[in-house]
């Protein structure tokens, strides 16, 4: 198999990997509108969710993890664009993988024991407070600041360069570039929801806007890999 076929699959493989958990999540867990909620009902929501939460969370952060093979094969597969262009899109685009799987990874593995101490019987108030302050802390960090700014920034920034590299190849429609500098430039202004002034609230425009650019960034996947697949086909 080529590495512009691999690519291809990877393509279409991940938005339907990632929007299957993404939905899957949402349905099970009324998530993301059940972070909005007191940490208790969180925890007992996902306590609630079993194993099976825990592996669809796991599930959820490796749809992340597969972007970072997916930058590489694209580089690779975008002949005749500008070398530098493709190595930097395909750092970025690791630096992206990376730093949303360390947002989601602390779900399948630090939440269910949070989820299990607040529930003990003899837990006592300081000891909830100190699992809220914790909880808290890990979504602000882990889950607004590397996950969703870092990781929004980052893949929004693999996405323009990944579509000026796409114009300049002679492999897919230079039509499809456009919309990558588009969509990744919707990604990126998204990451700076929770920034500044936002800070507390969040910007509502970036938080209505976040969305509506995941679902097109998907269908921008799932159409160059298409392509791809397409062109080595030729």
């Amino acid at each position: 198999m080529s590495v512009a076929v691999t690519a291809g699959v990877l393509l279409i493989v991940l938005p339907i990997a990632f929007n299957a958990a993404f939905a899957g999540l949402a349905a099970t867990f009324d998530y993301p509108n059940i972070l909005r909620r007191p940490t208790e009902e969180v925890l007992e929501r996902f306590r609630a969710g079993g194993p099976r939460l825990v592996l669809l969370w796991w599930a959820f952060a490796m749809t992340a993890v597969l972007l970072a093979p997916l930058a590489i094969l694209v580089a690779g597969s975008l002949t005749g664009a500008d070398p530098i262009l493709l190595s930097t899109a395909a750092t970025i685009g690791v630096l992206a993988a990376l730093v949303q799987f360390l947002g989601l990874i602390r779900w399948p593995f630090l939440v269910p024991y949070l989820a299990r101490a607040i529930a003990e019987p003899d837990a006592s108030p300081e000891r909830k407070d100190a699992i809220d302050v914790v909880f808290q802390a890990f979504n602000r960090y882990l889950g607004v600041a590397v996950g969703e700014h870092l990781g929004y920034l980052l893949t929004g920034v693999w996405s323009m360069l990944v579509g000026v590299a796409a114009i300049t190849s002679t492999v897919v429609p230079a039509w499809l570039g456009a919309v990558g500098i588009v969509v990744g430039a919707a990604l990126a202004l998204c990451s700076f929801e929770f920034v500044g002034a936002f800070e507390l609230r969040g910007w509502k425009l970036a938080g209505r806007l976040t969305p509506i650019a995941y679902i097109a960034w998907s269908l921008w996947l799932f159409a160059t890999g298409i392509a791809l697949l397409v062109s080595a086909g030729g």
